[in-house]
């Protein structure tokens, strides 16, 4: 079976969603179902974490795996007491680490998002580190434990797509640890593109929430994740500047 392995942990699907943005929280619940994910993230800092106090975690089926996330955080000290904090409340060991270095493009401050990855790593966490797609960046989380390595199709939010699927390549040769890409997926064809490159899996969230129809999205990026995976296993045919016949003439009795 072809699983996803993260640390000590093994999935089935290999595309992981977010729960903000949504319209209301039916709406997620049946978006969340739709996408086939096994593995839901939530913002620590920005929702309640107790169950049965109104919190967005009562809406959430105890069948996912949680992925606590430290969106919001600026400094590696908020982003590892973040950490902390949610694995006091969810009783959990994965992270999705964020330490944002900017305002305005959310890109990651790479030197904290490395001092704190190092914490959270001797600490027991299994790390996913959100990061820009600079393989030597990606190299370093591995060297220091990182579980995987995520980095940017695009700016958060903006639906760009993979803006340098080339850097992408050079990551996926460079580590061996999971590359999930996160941020920046705004459509069905960008999640294939991304699998198709031999991505092991994905992260968004506001290509879903975002959508008319989140719903009948979030089904359009599971069935994008699992072609453009197959695609990747089963091997394209290479690219020709010229055109070759499909019922070629050679060896053909006249």
């Amino acid at each position: 079976m072809d699983v996803l392995k993260i640390g000590n942990y093994e999935f089935k699907s290999r595309l992981m969603v977010g729960t903000g943005k949504y319209p209301s929280n039916e709406v997620m619940v049946k978006a969340l179902e739709a996408s086939g994910a096994e593995v839901v993230t939530v913002a620590v800092r920005r929702v309640n974490l107790d169950r049965g106090s109104d919190s967005l975690l009562d809406h959430i089926d105890p069948k996912y795996t949680l992925l606590p996330n430290t969106a919001a955080c600026y400094t590696a000290d908020e982003a590892v007491r973040t950490a902390r904090l949610a694995r006091e409340a969810l009783e959990t060991d994965l992270v999705k680490l964020a330490v944002i270095g900017d305002e305005k493009t959310l890109f990651p401050d790479n030197e904290a998002l490395l001092e704190a990855a190092r914490v959270l790593v001797k600490d027991g966490f299994t790390v996913l580190p959100y990061t820009n797609d600079d393989p030597i960046m990606a190299r370093k989380l591995e060297d220091i434990g990182c579980a995987a390595v995520m980095p940017l199709a695009a700016p958060i939010g903006s639906g760009l797509g993979i803006r340098n699927p080339y850097n992408i390549r050079i990551i996926l040769e460079t580590v061996k640890v999971p590359v999930i890409v996160d941020a920046g997926v705004g459509t069905a064809s960008d999640a294939a593109i991304a699998m198709e490159l031999g991505c092991d899996g994905l992260l968004m969230n506001t290509g879903i929430a975002g959508a008319k129809d989140p719903v009948s999205m979030a089904r359009a990026m599971n069935l994008a994740c699992e072609a453009g995976r197959l695609a990747y296993r089963s091997g394209r045919i290479a690219r020709k500047l010229y055109a070759t016949a499909s019922s070629p003439l050679s060896g053909v009795i006249e």
